[in-house]
């Protein structure tokens, strides 16, 4: 089945993990980043769960998996070394409206994770539909390369400009050129070379040439 690719507010959501070694840590890791609100169901976790619990970050259910012990939540990742709770835990997840995934079971999942990389607000993902990590990990590995930190630094100065550039520019014409000006070479190089006042400046300069504009 193709996926519909989709990005979630996960602020505040109730979202649980079964499982507790180094793969669930990794997506107990990134439903945090979210903003979700993390339950581990799991008899032993990763030092890093451990502590992450004892701060208070997350909350750590120190027993195996039971019928029963998925409700309300948003999300469930079932991420156990054992098949057979990791499918009990998400037909269970699913029957009570949850969006579930399975680590290593693309078959059992409502979703996959795609392989990110984050510039700030910038986040480029790549999937295979779970067909082949490897091929997302090398794609990735070629992205990072190519789309450097300025592009976050770029991407939160023009958020900054925003508004300003709205309330300057009427028409949506006017705003879309501004969007092509100011997204160049020379910008991206200024901001890469750590010049972000000549950076904001020179996208300064192109909102007001398009204001002078007929």
């Amino acid at each position: 089945m193709p996926y519909y690719p989709v990005n979630l507010n996960l602020a505040g959501r109730r979202c649980a993990v079964i499982g507790g070694g180094a793969v669930a840590a990794r997506k107990v890791l990134a439903l945090l980043a979210a903003g979700a609100a993390v339950t581990v169901v799991s008899p032993a976790v990763t030092a890093e769960l451990a502590a992450l619990a004892a701060a208070g970050q997350i909350t750590h259910i120190e027993r195996p998996y039971w019928p029963g012990a998925i409700e309300n939540f948003f999300i469930v990742i079932c991420a156990t070394d054992d098949p057979d709770v990791n499918r009990q835990a998400a037909e269970e997840g699913r029957a009570k409206g949850a969006l579930v995934n399975v680590a290593d079971a693309p078959e059992l999942c409502d979703f996959t994770v795609p392989s990110q990389i984050v510039r700030g607000d910038l986040v480029i993902t790549v999937s295979t539909g779970g067909k082949s990590p490897a091929l997302a990990r090398r794609l990735r590995q070629e992205l990072e390369a190519r789309y450097g930190p300025e592009y976050g630094l770029y991407l939160a100065m023009v958020g900054r400009l925003r508004d300003e550039m709205k309330e300057r520019l009427a028409t949506p014409r006017a705003r879309e050129c501004f969007w092509r000006r100011a997204l160049d070479d020379e910008a991206l190089a200024l901001v890469k070379a750590g010049k972000l006042h000549e950076a904001e400046e020179k996208i300064r300069d192109a909102i007001g040439g398009i204001r002078a504009e007929p």
